[in-house]
C-alpha cells in the first residue's frame, strides 16, 4: 500500500511512457511470445498508474481505513476475472458477442476531483479476454513458439498459394500493418508528450493523459487485438449484427420512455438543460445524447447494408421497421453531429454499392430536403443565435483551440492539457469544458504538428485500407461507412481513439480486409448485383 503512495514527481510520467511502449510492442512484435508479455505488462502497469494518481482522493478512503476487506474484494474479483478468461479460453466465439455486448454501458466513477463516465463492463471483458490469450501465448513451448514465428505475425494460417490479395500478404496487408505502426505511434507519442503537459492545479494536464491512457488507449488497443484475432464466419458476422439490433432497439424503447415522461436516467447536467429549455433531449443508458446519437447513427449504417444489396424481401421489410425505430430516437437526441454522420455513412455506402454518379445525385437530394428543412425551421437547429450558438459553443472552442496551436505549433502543450491551457489563456471558466470538440484542433493544440501529423497519416490509412476492395462486399462496406461516419462525428464532437467503437471498427475491417476472402469480386458477376462474401451468405439466414 505504502509504495502506491510513494508514486509521486517523476515517476508516474516515466509509467505512462512505459505503458504507452508497452502497447505498441503487443501491437506490432512479430513474436507471439512477446506480444504477450507486452500486453500482460500493460494490464498490469495500467491499474498501478491509477492507483498512484487516485491514491489521495477521498472515494479511497474506505481502502486506507479497511485494507484487508479490500484486498479480500480484490482477490474475490480476480477470481471471477479469471474464470470468465477460463470460459473465453474455452469458447472464443463468445469474444466477439460479449465485447459489443459491454461497448455501451458506463458506470460513473469518481477519479480524483472529477467523476469520469467508465467503461467498466468493456474493461472486464478486455481483461478477460486478453488473460485468455495471453497465458497460452506464454506457456507455449519453445518448438512450437519457433514455428509460430516463421507464419504470420498475427496467428494467421501458413501462406498459400492463393494470388497476394486473396491470402492477405499482399497491398491489403501492407496496409494493415501500416495501419498498426500509426496506432502504436500515436501511442507512444501521446506518452512522450505526456511529460511535459502541466502537472500542477485543477484540471493537471498530464492527470488528464494519464487517465486518457489508462481508461481508454490500453484497454482499447487490447480490445482492437482480441477482435483482430476473431474468425468472422457468417455465423459469427450475423450473430454480431443481430446483437447490435437487439441493443439499438432497447435503448430506444428507453429513450421513448424517457421522452413521454420527461425524465432522463443517468446525466444530472442534462436535466437542467432540459429544464432550461422548451425542447426535451434523451440520452437512453448513454451519459450523453450525442454518444447515444453516435451509437444508432452506427448501427444504421450498418443495418441499411440489408437494403442496398440482394436480401430477401422479409428481411428487407423487417430492416425498415428496425430503422424507423431508430430513426425516431435519433431524432429525440437532437443531436446535429449524429445526423450528419449518418448521411456520411449512407453516402459512402451509396458509392460503394453503385456509380459514385448516382451516389453523388442521391447526395445532392439529400442535402436539398435537409436545408429545405433548416429553412423552415430554423430556431429547430439554433441556426438563429448563430454559428456559435447553433454549434453549443464549438465556434469558441476551435477558434481558442488554434489560437492555442499558434503559440505552439510543432509540439503542442502537451496531452491532455486543453482545458488547463484554455482556461489559462482565455479566462474560461465553464466547468463542462472537456476538448474543443473538434479532435484535430485538440490534437493540434495538445500535441502540435507532431501529433497532427500521425492523427491525419492514421485516418487516412485506415480509410484507405477499409474502402479499398470493398465494393461489392457488403459487410467491408458497411465497416468502412460507419468508420468514415465516425470520423465525421468527431469532428463535432471529439473522441476518436478515446471511443472503444473506433478501435472495435478498426479491429474487425483490418481482421476482414486481411482475410482470405477479402479478394476482388469476380468479374463474371453483373455489376447490378454485386457478388456476396461467404461471411455475408449466411449473414441473414
Amino acid at each position: 500500500m505504502i509504495a502506491f503512495a510513494a508514486l509521486t514527481g517523476p515517476l508516474p510520467k516515466a509509467g505512462v511512457v512505459a505503458v504507452a511502449v508497452f502497447v505498441a510492442v503487443a501491437l506490432l512484435a512479430p513474436d507471439r511470445r512477446a506480444r504477450a508479455m507486452a500486453a500482460l505488462s500493460a494490464l498490469v502497469l495500467a491499474p498501478v498508474l491509477l492507483l498512484s494518481d487516485i491514491w489521495s482522493s477521498p472515494q479511497l478512503r474506505l481502502v486506507h481505513r479497511h485494507p484487508l476487506p479490500a484486498l479480500v474484494v480484490a482477490v474475490v474479483a480476480l477470481a471471477v476475472l479469471a474464470a470468465a478468461a477460463t470460459l473465453i479460453a474455452r469458447r472464443p466465439v463468445l469474444m466477439a458477442p460479449l465485447a459489443l455486448l459491454a461497448l455501451p454501458f458506463r458506470v460513473p466513477i469518481q477519479t480524483g476531483p472529477t467523476t469520469s463516465n467508465l467503461l467498466v463492463p468493456l474493461y472486464f471483458v478486455v481483461a478477460a479476454g486478453s488473460l485468455a490469450w495471453i497465458v497460452p501465448a506464454l506457456a507455449e513451448p519453445m518448438r512450437e513458439r519457433r514455428t509460430r514465428v516463421v507464419r504470420s505475425r498475427r496467428d494467421e494460417p501458413p501462406v498459400t498459394d492463393a494470388p497476394p490479395d486473396m491470402d492477405g500478404s499482399g497491398p491489403s496487408r501492407g496496409l494493415a500493418m501500416w495501419v498498426e505502426r500509426l496506432l502504436a505511434l500515436y501511442i507512444v507519442l501521446y506518452g512522450i508528450q505526456s511529460v511535459y503537459s502541466p502537472d500542477t492545479g485543477l484540471n493537471s494536464g498530464f492527470e488528464k493523459a494519464l487517465q486518457q491512457m489508462v481508461f481508454f488507449y490500453v484497454p482499447f488497443a487490447l480490445l482492437y487485438q482480441l477482435l483482430r484475432r476473431v474468425q468472422w464466419t457468417a455465423k459469427q458476422v450475423r450473430n454480431c449484427l443481430q446483437l447490435i439490433v437487439v441493443l439499438s432497439i432497447v435503448f430506444s424503447l428507453i429513450a421513448y420512455a424517457e421522452y413521454a415522461t420527461k425524465t432522463i436516467i443517468l446525466n444530472p447536467k442534462l436535466v437542467v438543460a432540459n429544464d432550461l429549455h422548451t425542447y426535451f433531449t434523451v440520452n437512453s443508458v448513454f451519459f450523453d445524447p450525442d454518444i447515444f446519437g453516435r451509437f444508432l447513427a452506427l448501427a444504421m449504417i450498418l443495418l441499411a447494408v440489408v437494403l442496398l444489396y440482394d436480401r430477401p424481401q422479409r428481411e428487407q421489410l423487417a430492416a425498415v421497421g428496425v430503422l424507423a425505430v431508430l430513426w425516431v430516437g435519433l431524432v429525440l437526441t437532437l443531436s446535429r453531429s449524429s445526423l450528419g454522420a449518418l448521411l456520411v455513412g449512407l453516402a459512402v455506402l451509396a458509392a460503394l454499392r453503385w456509380r459514385p454518379s448516382r451516389a453523388l445525385i442521391l447526395v445532392v437530394v439529400v442535402i436539398a430536403l435537409g436545408a429545405a428543412a433548416v429553412a423552415v425551421s430554423p430556431n429547430t437547429f439554433g441556426l438563429n443565435q448563430g454559428i456559435n450558438g447553433a454549434s453549443s459553443g464549438r465556434g469558441g472552442l476551435v477558434s481558442g483551440g488554434l489560437s492555442l496551436f499558434a503559440d505552439r505549433p510543432v509540439w503542442g502543450w502537451g496531452s491532455g492539457s486543453f482545458v488547463k491551457e484554455y482556461r489559462a489563456h482565455h479566462r474560461a471558466t465553464a466547468t463542462t469544458l472537456s476538448a474543443s470538440h473538434t479532435i484535430p484542433v485538440t490534437i493540434a493544440a495538445e500535441q502540435g504538428l507532431i501529433g497532427e501529423f500521425a492523427y491525419a497519416a492514421l485516418v487516412i490509412a485506415a480509410l484507405v485500407l477499409l474502402v479499398r476492395r470493398s465494393r461489392g462486399d457488403p459487410v467491408r462496406s458497411a465497416i468502412a461507412a460507419a468508420f468514415a461516419a465516425l470520423v465525421f462525428h468527431t469532428m463535432l464532437y471529439a473522441d476518436f481513439l478515446e471511443d472503444p467503437v473506433t478501435w472495435a471498427l478498426l479491429g474487425v475491417g483490418v481482421a476482414l480486409a486481411t482475410a482470405p476472402e477479402a479478394g476482388r469480386p469476380s468479374r463474371s458477376r453483373s455489376r447490378s448485383r454485386p457478388p456476396r462474401t461467404p461471411a455475408v451468405e449466411g449473414a441473414s439466414g
